[in-house]
Parts: C-alpha cells; sequence; structure tokens
C-alpha cells in the first residue's frame, strides 16, 4: 500500500457532486511566513523551470525543496510536460520523449518520463505529476488519441522509474481531449495502475468555457471516489465553483500572482484594477470584508500609489491579497458543503462578484 498519500471523503453535498475531503501527506519542513498567513496548505513547484534552473541536483544537495524554500507545509510538482510545449522551442515529440531548445538560453535538452521523475524525486515534492502530452484543444480526434496512448505509455514509464512511492504520491493523468469515449479510454487505462491520486488534464487550455464545463460533467465520475481528483490550471472563481460542482478536489493557477503583478485585485464584489484614477484618493481597504495583510493595513490609494511608482512592494501585496481571497473562498466553500447549501453559496458569491 502507498502511504505517501492518504485522502479521506469526509462530506458529500446532497444535491450536487460538490465534496469535502482531506489530503494528508507525510513531509514536514519550513515555510515562508507571508505564504502561510494566506491560508495556503500546499503550493506546486515547476518541474520544467527548476530542471533548467537551478538544476534538481542543487535543489537536491540543499535537501529538497523543503529545505531550499524554506516550506513546511506540502509542495506538488507538476511534470514540466505543459511548459515543455508551451515555453520551449523547436520541440521534437517521440515515444521517447521532447527535445526542446531552452527558452532561457536556447541551449538543447530533453525531458522524458524518466528524467521528469528523476528531477522531481531530486526535489522531493510530496505530490508529483506523471509526464504526459497535453495537446492542443484544436487538434485532430487521431492525434488526441495517439497522444492519450503515448501519455499511457510514459505513465507506465513514471511508475518504473520512480524511486520513493512510499514518501512520494504520484499522480497519473487522464488525456482524451473533448471526446468523451477517448476520457473513458484514458481513465480505464490509468486507474488500472491504482495510483494515490488522478488528474483531468487537457482542458482549461484556452477552449471555449462550455466545453470546459462539459468534459466536467462526465470526467470525474470515471475516476475513482476515494482518490483526490485534480484539474490543473485554473484559477478564477467560476472555473474554481464549476470543478468543484462536479466532483474535483484540487485545483492550481497562475492567475491570482499573474493579474497582482498588472495592478488586479480579487475582491468580493469582483475585480479591481488598482491603476484607475478613482483610487488616488480612496482611502478604504482593498476589500472590506478580507482579512489580509494588505486589506488591514493600507489603503486603496496607497496601494495604487506604489503601482504607480514601480514599487515592487505592490506586487507582493496585491499577490498576496489575490492569494487570500483564493485560500478563504475555498475556505466558504468547503464549509457550505458541510452546511448542504453548496447551491446557495454558489448563487450568492456569483450575485456579489459578478452582479
Amino acid at each position: 500500500m502507498n502511504t505517501s498519500l492518504i485522502y479521506e471523503l469526509l462530506y458529500k453535498d446532497k444535491r450536487t457532486k460538490a465534496r469535502r475531503g482531506r489530503i494528508t501527506t507525510t513531509v514536514k519542513a519550513m515555510k515562508p511566513e507571508d505564504v502561510r498567513n494566506t491560508g495556503a496548505q500546499i503550493i506546486l513547484a515547476n518541474t520544467y523551470h527548476l530542471f533548467l534552473r537551478p538544476g534538481s541536483d542543487i535543489v537536491r544537495e540543499a535537501g529538497g525543496l523543503h529545505r531550499f524554500m524554506n516550506w513546511d507545509r506540502p509542495i506538488l510538482t507538476d511534470s514540466g510536460g505543459f511548459q515543455v510545449f508551451s515555453l520551449g522551442h523547436m520541440n521534437k515529440i517521440t515515444e521517447e520523449g521532447v527535445r526542446f531548445s531552452s527558452h532561457i538560453d536556447g541551449s538543447k535538452k530533453m525531458l522524458s518520463p524518466e528524467i521528469s521523475m528523476q528531477v522531481q524525486n531530486d526535489l522531493g515534492s510530496d505530490i508529483m505529476m506523471a509526464f504526459d502530452e497535453c495537446a492542443p484543444p484544436d487538434a485532430s480526434r487521431a492525434y488526441i488519441e495517439k497522444s492519450q496512448e503515448m501519455t499511457t505509455r510514459w505513465l507506465e514509464r513514471c511508475i518504473a522509474a520512480h524511486k520513493n512511492p512510499d514518501r512520494q504520491a504520484l499522480f497519473g493523468i487522464m488525456q482524451g481531449g473533448f471526446y468523451r469515449d477517448l476520457r473513458a479510454k484514458s481513465a480505464e487505462a490509468i486507474t488500472a495502475f491504482d495510483l494515490p491520486g488522478y488528474a483531468i488534464g487537457g482542458i482549461s487550455v484556452g477552449e471555449p468555457k462550455e466545453e470546459y464545463v462539459g468534459v466536467l460533467e462526465y470526467a470525474p465520475d470515471m475516476l475513482p471516489e476515494n482518490k483526490p481528483r485534480y484539474v490543473m490550471g485554473i484559477g478564477t472563481p467560476d472555473y474554481i465553483f464549476e470543478a468543484v460542482e462536479h466532483g474535483v478536489d484540487m485545483f492550481d493557477c497562475v492567475e491570482p500572482t499573474r493579474i497582482a503583478r498588472h495592478g488586479v485585485a480579487m475582491t468580493s464584489h469582483g475585480r479591481i484594477n488598482i491603476k484607475n484614477a478613482k483610487f488616488q484618493r480612496d482611502f478604504g481597504p482593498l476589500d472590506p470584508e478580507c482579512d489580509c495583510y494588505a486589506c488591514r493595513h493600507y489603503s486603496r490609494a496607497y496601494l495604487r500609489h506604489l503601482f504607480k511608482a514601480g514599487e515592487t512592494m505592490s506586487n507582493m501585496l496585491l499577490s498576496e491579497h489575490n492569494l487570500r481571497f483564493l485560500s478563504k473562498l475555498s475556505e466558504d466553500i468547503r464549509k457550505s458543503i458541510e452546511e448542504d447549501r453548496f447551491p446557495e453559496f454558489k448563487e450568492e458569491f456569483y450575485a456579489k462578484y459578478y452582479g
């Protein structure tokens, strides 16, 4: 039995597929206080970027990511696959893996199932992802079917190359594009390995929202109920609510910090752009309903001043706020599921945020 991760299904909403669960991992170390204050319970580190710089060997020598980053809570690492296809140049995909040119210096690199596992083992993350191909949403059915089958073969190689299954939980990734039968085929293949958890890949990659929701209508049901389900790359409230409503437990995205760098904040009444002139003399908090450090100590006018002056503190405070906003949203979602009022909470949130 794999003991690197334990999933407990605690509660299920009576009218939707939303569920409240708990994931327990086994590694503890140190963490930055500011991230702790947002309520984050797990963070994601990027295998592709750490593979290129500083190199997984350096992280391993430092004692793994937990020590290197001074973070004592769980860490999830992706496989590097998505970034290879989105950031790498002159990709050549074969059964062996992907040959690409680094977006940093143009040097030739190779990422394969075995290399991805080696890098993630070096990093020492608590949850690691299998190496897969994230096919473009407009790819033909024939291409997606071949890609999905290769992803399954790559998963088998990942399992064989994984050195620490007792300490690091390996998740498989369902592919299959927007074809229900290919999703079912992928789900059957990857769940045959009885892994600690599974991800639904290949959605939220630029497709129309209705296609994203369409996959959620059936894909989570194809995965075991007693294992965590993960959708990668979603970070806006509407996509989060749709995922939860259809039985997804985990999700991640760069959205909250990326928009913060552009002066955009998520608030209880929707997004605001701190650059707008109307905030020049607004001495109220960013969001009166938020308990983050920025909202407790600084005004919209001051945050606007920092941003307009090009001060990095603006990025830091807005990023912390956005992370806290999504952490609090997740807390409230979990509470609404336990109180059997998830649909009502979704409606109330939408009325304020999108109204």
